[in-house]
């Protein structure tokens, strides 16, 4: 787990005041990937759960990190009141196996937005969270995305990730360098 971080050298960049880019490359064809975008069960892999998206439709994000961790971890006290908490999201584009977007926070942090892209058997990702609203947004989202994207890259790989929380406050700490 901590090796994954160590690995994702947290790649992200402010492309706006209120927008951050993460790139990633996956151990996967852009069909697996996008599965795992779109399809409830599989989006809970590895980020959170909830209904299947669907073309201009709404959804549901169903966060319950236990799922993430290999190993039987507590939740941190900051983030237990989030545990199952759901989220009621719009898709805003959605272009199979190429495009995905939807409102973020039920439209109040923005658009996260999901591009893929065939190279070979692998597949690059770039996710672009645009309308971020509040003034440490970029990092918390950038910390976050860049644990979950980890997660989803070791999951991609056969292996998974022990501890996600972990991971999570390595992640952070790795953002607020790369973002500083």
């Amino acid at each position: 787990m901590v090796e994954a971080a160590t690995r994702m050298q947290a790649p992200i960049a402010r492309t706006a005041p209120d927008t951050i880019r993460l790139e990633r490359v996956l151990d996967a064809r852009v069909e697996t990937v996008w599965r795992y975008l779109v399809e409830g069960e599989l989006r809970s892999q590895w980020f959170a759960g909830g209904s299947d998206a669907r073309p201009g439709g709404a959804f549901d994000l169903v966060f319950d990190h236990d799922k993430l961790s290999a190993d039987d971890v507590p939740y941190p006290e900051d983030f237990a009141r989030h545990k199952g908490a759901v989220s009621h999201e719009t898709v805003v584009r959605f272009e199979p196996e190429q495009v995905l977007a939807f409102t973020f926070g039920e439209g109040k942090n923005g658009v996260a937005t999901f591009e893929l892209f065939a190279d070979g058997e692998r597949t690059r990702l770039v996710l672009t969270h645009s309308g971020i609203q509040s003034a440490t947004g970029a990092h918390d989202f950038g910390g976050g995305w860049t644990s979950h994207l980890a997660v989803l890259q070791e999951k991609l790989a056969g292996r998974s990730v022990p501890d996600f929380w972990a991971l999570h406050a390595q992640s952070r700490e790795a953002v607020a360098k790369a973002l500083a």
